[in-house]
Parts: C-alpha cells; sequence; structure tokens
C-alpha cells in the first residue's frame, strides 16, 4: 500500500469527523452565489466549531478562520483556503528539518534520543524506526536506556530482532546514562549510521527523571559533537490538548528536535498535528498509522491535510 493511502487510512476517523460537519458549512457556503462573498460571521463560528472539535487547538483554529475571513473569496471554494491555511501552519514549522540528514559523518554516529511518557508506544515507534532506517540503507544501533523494567528491554529486544539491528542493554537498574556511552561506543566501533536511544518513559513532572534525562544529553554531547543530533518526543494522538503540555515540558529538558505522533488510527482528533506545529513550532517527523512494523510513516504536510479531507490536492 502506498503511503499517502496508509495515512488516508490511518485518518479516516479524523475524517468522517471533521468532513460530515465540513460539508455542511460547505453546503451553504460554497454556492456560486457566496464564493464572491467574504465568509460571514455564522459561517465563521460553525468553522472554528468544527476545527476545535478535531483538536485543532484555539489559537490555531483562531488563527486559520481569521485567514480565511479576510480573504477576498474570488471564486474559491471555502474547503479549498481552509486546507491553504492548514498546509501554510504545517509548512511553517516543517523547514527546521529541511537540512538534516540521518547518516553518520567521520565515523560519527547520528544519534536519535527518543523520549515520551509511558504509555504513548515509545518502544514500538523505535523497532518501527529502525526498521525504516534499516530500509533506507542506514546502518543503525539501538541503546536500551530504560534500564528500570526489564519487560521493556525484552520488547525492545523482540523489535530490534524484527527489524534485523543490534541492541546494546544492560542489567535492570543500570545507571541509563552509562548504557548510552556503551552504545556509542559500539556504534563507532561497528560503523553504525544511526544509534537509537530508548529512555524511560517519563511522567514530565518528576523532576528527577527529567534531570537524568539531561545526563544522557550531556553524555551523548561528550562522545559525539553535536550528539543527540535530533530528540524525538512521541506523543500519544488520542490524548489531544494534554500532549501539548507534555510537549512543553520535554522542550524545556531535553530539547526536542521534532514530534513522533503516535496512535492516529485510533482517535478522531488528528487535528492536533495542527495545534503542535502552530503552538510549539515544533516539526512533526514521523506518524504512526497502525500496528504493523510498517505504520510509521514519514511526515508530509500536504498528505497530512489532503489525507484529513480524504482527498488529494
Amino acid at each position: 500500500m502506498r503511503l499517502f493511502d496508509k495515512l488516508t487510512q490511518g485518518l479516516q476517523r479524523t475524517a468522517q469527523q471533521l468532513v460530515e460537519r465540513f460539508d455542511d458549512i460547505v453546503s451553504r457556503a460554497d454556492t456560486a452565489e457566496a464564493r464572491t462573498r467574504e465568509v460571514d460571521a455564522e459561517t465563521a463560528e460553525a468553522l472554528e466549531e468544527v476545527l476545535l472539535m478535531a483538536d485543532v487547538g484555539v489559537a490555531a483554529s483562531g488563527e486559520i478562520v481569521g485567514a480565511v475571513t479576510r480573504r477576498q473569496r474570488r471564486g474559491e471554494s471555502l474547503r479549498a483556503l481552509v486546507k491553504q491555511e492548514m498546509l501554510r501552519v504545517l509548512e511553517a514549522a516543517t523547514p527546521a528539518f529541511a537540512v538534516r540528514s540521518v547518516a553518520a559523518t567521520a565515523g560519527q554516529p547520528h544519534v536519535m534520543l527518543v523520549v515520551g511518557v509511558n504509555g504513548v508506544g515509545k518502544t514500538t515507534t523505535i523497532g518501527k524506526l529502525a526498521k525504516r532506517l534499516t530500509l533506507e540503507g542506514r546502518s543503525t544501533l539501538i541503546c536500551a536506556a530504560d534500564t528500570f523494567r526489564a519487560a521493556a528491554v525484552d520488547q525492545l529486544q523482540i523489535w530490534a530482532d524484527r527489524a534485523g539491528v543490534d541492541l546494546v542493554r544492560a542489567r535492570e537498574g543500570s545507571d541509563p546514562a552509562a548504557v548510552v556511552f556503551d552504545a556509542i561506543t559500539a556504534g563507532k566501533a561497528r560503523q553504525r549510521d544511526v544509534v537509537l536511544v530508548d529512555t524511560a518513559g517519563r511522567l514530565h513532572t518528576r523532576v528527577n527523571l527529567m534531570n537524568e534525562l539531561d545526563k544522557i544529553r550531556r553524555v551523548a554531547s561528550r562522545e559525539v559533537p553535536g550528539a543527540p543530533h535530533e530528540v524525538l518526543l512521541v506523543l500519544d494522538a488520542t490524548v489531544g490538548q494534554n500532549g501539548l503540555a507534555q510537549a512543553r515540558e520535554f522542550t524545556n529538558v531535553a530539547g526536542v528536535t521534532g514530534i513522533v505522533l503516535t496512535k492516529l488510527d485510533g482517535t478522531a482528533k488528528g487535528g492536533i498535528a495542527v495545534a503542535i506545529a502552530h503552538d510549539l513550532k515544533l516539526p512533526i517527523r514521523y506518524v504512526g498509522v497502525g500496528e504493523g512494523v510498517d505504520d510509521l510513516l514519514p511526515f508530509s504536510p500536504r498528505d497530512y491535510v489532503n489525507a484529513i479531507f480524504q482527498e488529494k490536492w
């Protein structure tokens, strides 16, 4: 199945939630006569309500509706205007990764730190990401820095085996920063392109655990210049706006550079991607749309907007 088809299928619940209500507004606002007028107050209010229900967020919804109502409608449909504004918000946060490449430089591995709270699908995301990088021709090594739960390491071993990559692990209760040191050392010795670091699921309100995360960052930067080169925060799309609070805390401590948005196939609130881009100015790097090993997809703003509306544009 093509990537766009997978994304469209994964966002079906969001599309059903948004498009059905949106089409009702459009049927009234996209007549030939209405297209020559500015959007009226009633239509603007209804449109904002639809966006809020899809979890686009208060600030982003207000900006999108405001931009749409300010634009002269010279025969352009309301649907097209809304799609253009959603795309603009998503693309504004995307260029931060435009010049990044996931590859080793002068024998130094590209270190990717993966963070997030318990239950967001972080361990499975790492396994899927390792598989994707392998298919792209990147030699990858996984670091099991979640030393608090033996089950987490065992689960990661299963995913590492599926992806056909090495796993560096330590005894339960070991210092996570020490495991990161060992993994980076192994990555250098084995000439791996990428070292993926799995961290313990952390409640963003637990100061001691967040301080430990900062220690991991310092160890990585000491071993490889500029490391960690990426800090990916895994967010569960089903938690909606609560994910924004998590992202702010992790960004303050861990220097988050990108988002992996999981469980999109289980929610009708896929608009959270727009809220993240608008409020946090962080690019979404990957989206999870299913349980399969191939269901972690690279994020494309245009494809995402098209999938929400279940149409190509």
